[in-house]
């Protein structure tokens, strides 16, 4: 879909679907106020198109003789508002009659319908955010974790772009001191020119890339798989987890021939725990189907917990499958050691962490160690990447200052034109393809 227009007045509901107290009806463009006039009474007699900026106006939205609503009217004009033109937020009863009906006066009157993410993509045009910062627009509206939303709000105050500044002026430096070189080719480059700016652009690369995992996970969620044998303590810790009865206990093996799964917050962390199969050899078609699929989430989950019932002996098969499974995405649990133990991690020098779901033991230690095991302490910040075309981005940037540290003069300089390129286009300060806009924009809500 091409990129709409820009220059006509636009209209859209800001608010979610559904019932609500508040409701808002959102106007952009040069015509805004003049929309606003032939659908808005203000009880004190103004017309809104006198309204100066920054004013909050009580009065009546109406169709010709027809009351439709009492409401408040925000005030904005060019360059202070969101967009950097002029605005009306219009707030009304929030039932989904009055919002549609609000915003058809609005397109009767003048306006057109805003397309997905447009009052974002006028406030990127008209120099009001850089592309970070709107990327991280979408990332704050789609935040579902407090973490989330702390990262969202770094990039959103221009903390990423600050660091990408830095990038950027070490590798100006270094391409400015090219050019002199072949200007006056006699005096060469002194290290310290070269080296180490390039060394402490991808540096700082390095320490952003770090971050991208713990974004993802941040903004999307991760899967958490408990896997084990039948009666190993997994729907029981779920439950403990959950804080409330989600999947059925039972000593009978077998009862979960399916996978449950339930959303839960870990430590600010969104995750998707998924209550697997018990994982043992079965002539049952069924549960040998169950067991397959139990082992393929293990292999494809973000994180995976395996439950040891310590109070029954420990078996080859249990080995086997800590083996099996990736052990950088592999947590081992020792589970119902509130129970007389059989066996201890020590016997055989399996890692673990030592759980009771009945009394809660061990569990503040096992919410801390998935948080940590999922997304690190990134560096020690919430400062994250937020997207993919972050992260290639960053990645090409990376690969051409390492091709320019080993290229002769003449080369480095075409690497670091590339590198420059691909931080403009990164930040939106160069030319963007309007496929990537449409591609960033899309993703956004009407009315956002």
């Amino acid at each position: 879909m091409p990129l709409p227009p820009q220059g006509d007045t636009i209209a859209a509901i800001a608010t979610a679907p559904g019932v609500g107290a508040v409701g808002i009806v959102r106007l952009s463009g040069p015509e805004s106020y003049t929309v606003g006039a032939r659908l808005f009474a203000p009880h004190s007699g103004r017309c809104v198109t006198d309204l100066p900026a920054g004013r909050i106006v009580y009065g009546r939205v109406t169709d010709g003789e027809e009351l439709v609503d009492e409401a408040l009217l925000l005030t904005f004009r060019t360059p202070h508002s969101y967009t950097g033109e002029d605005v009306l937020e219009l707030q009304t009863h929030g039932g989904p009659a009055v919002l549609r009906r609000a915003l058809e006066l609005c397109l009767r009157h003048g306006a057109r319908l805003a397309q997905p993410g447009e009052f974002t993509l006028r406030a990127y045009l008209s120099g009001r955010l850089d592309l970070v910062q709107a990327e991280a627009v979408l990332d704050l509206v789609n935040a579902q974790s407090d973490s989330a939303r702390r990262s969202a709000a770094l990039g959103l105050s221009k903390a990423l772009t600050e660091q990408l500044d830095l990038i950027q002026s070490d590798v100006t430096r270094v391409y400015g001191n090219l050019q002199a070189v072949f200007d006056y080719p006699d005096e060469g480059v002194p290290d310290a020119d070269f080296i180490e700016p390039l060394g402490r652009a991808v540096g700082r690369i390095d320490k952003l890339l770090a971050t991208a995992k713990a974004g993802r996970i941040a903004q999307r969620g991760a899967r958490l798989a408990l896997i084990g044998k039948p009666n190993a303590g997994k729907s029981s810790l779920l439950n403990a987890l959950l804080g409330y009865r989600r999947s059925l206990v039972s000593d009978v093996p077998g009862t979960t021939r399916d996978y449950l799964e339930a959303p839960l917050d870990i430590l600010g962390v969104p995750v998707t725990a998924v209550d697997t199969a018990g994982i043992r050899d079965t002539g049952d078609a069924i549960e040998a189907s169950g067991v397959e699929l139990a082992k393929s989430i293990a292999r494809n989950a973000d994180l995976s917990l395996l439950l040891l019932d310590t109070s029954t002996p420990l078996e080859p098969e249990d080995l086997a499958l800590i083996a099996e499974l990736d052990p950088a995405r592999l947590l081992v649990v020792a589970s119902k050691t509130d129970l007389s133990a059989v066996w201890g991690p020590q016997t055989h020098g399996i890692a673990t962490l030592n759980v009771s779901a009945t009394t809660g033991e061990g569990l503040e230690t096992l919410r801390q160690t998935v948080r940590e095991r999922l997304i690190g302490d990134a560096g020690g910040t919430e400062l994250w990447l937020g997207g993919e075309r972050q992260v290639s981005a960053l990645e090409t940037v990376r690969e051409n200052l390492l091709r320019a540290q080993a290229a002769p003069d003449d080369l480095a300089a075409l690497d670091l034109e590339d590198a420059l390129r691909t931080l403009a286009e990164l930040t939106g300060r160069g030319d963007i393809a309007e496929e990537t806009l449409e591609h960033i924009f899309k993703n956004f809500c009407v009315g956002k």
